[in-house]
């Protein structure tokens, strides 16, 4: 895992047995875990009576890279061996280590959940139909006789589908044709690099 210096420090100092004894450790990696699934923000997350005796400046900074660093666990998804070598390189005990990863098992599920929440991904298309009509009239009873396609998106968003209905003339149909083929073109190259 790739961890910013300010993550690394702060976690180093986390590491320190001098700066944070053992139940001081257990208490800041439960309160790191439960700040980030609580529903709402609460400033007084780190006033617990087991961390008082810790210079407020940097509880706040172990805090921050303690979050830091389990948000980028959960979101590449470590396993053990990923997070006690990140670990060890920043001099964590095999205590802390044991320590850090069982809590990190216990709220593993319910970040993952949280993290899937977060953000909108587009939807997927699953499948894609037309057809040509043909606007014979318009409301003023004049006659327009052109031909216009009826274009149907299937899309599936997180298990849900839905349908994307719309309509264009020849020419709109070519400039999406050829935006569309403009961004395949883009994929290919990148997919290439």
């Amino acid at each position: 895992m790739e961890l910013s210096e300010t993550v690394q420090r702060g976690l180093q100092s986390l590491a320190d047995p001098s700066s944070f004894d053992q139940s001081s450790f257990q208490v800041l990696a439960e309160v790191s875990f439960r700040s980030l699934l609580s529903s709402h923000a609460d400033p007084a997350v780190l006033d617990v009576p087991e961390l008082k005796h810790i210079d407020q400046i940097l509880l706040k900074q172990t805090h921050t890279a303690a979050t830091t660093f389990i948000l980028e666990a959960v979101k590449q998804n470590a396993d053990k061996s990923t997070i006690s070598s990140c670990l060890e390189e920043l001099t964590f005990s095999a205590e802390r280590i044991e320590t850090f990863y069982s809590t990190y098992q216990r709220h593993k599920k319910e970040l993952e959940r949280l993290l899937a929440s977060i953000g909108r991904c587009p939807p997927h298309i699953t499948d894609a139909s037309w057809s040509l009509q043909y606007h014979m009239k318009n409301a003023q009873v004049d006659k327009v006789n052109e031909p216009f396609y009826s274009i149907s998106l299937n899309t599936e968003n997180n298990g849900s589908t839905e349908d994307i209905n719309f309509t264009c003339t020849m020419e709109q149909l070519q400039d999406l044709v050829g935006k569309l083929k403009d961004a395949a073109k883009s994929v290919e190259k990148a997919s290439q690099m």
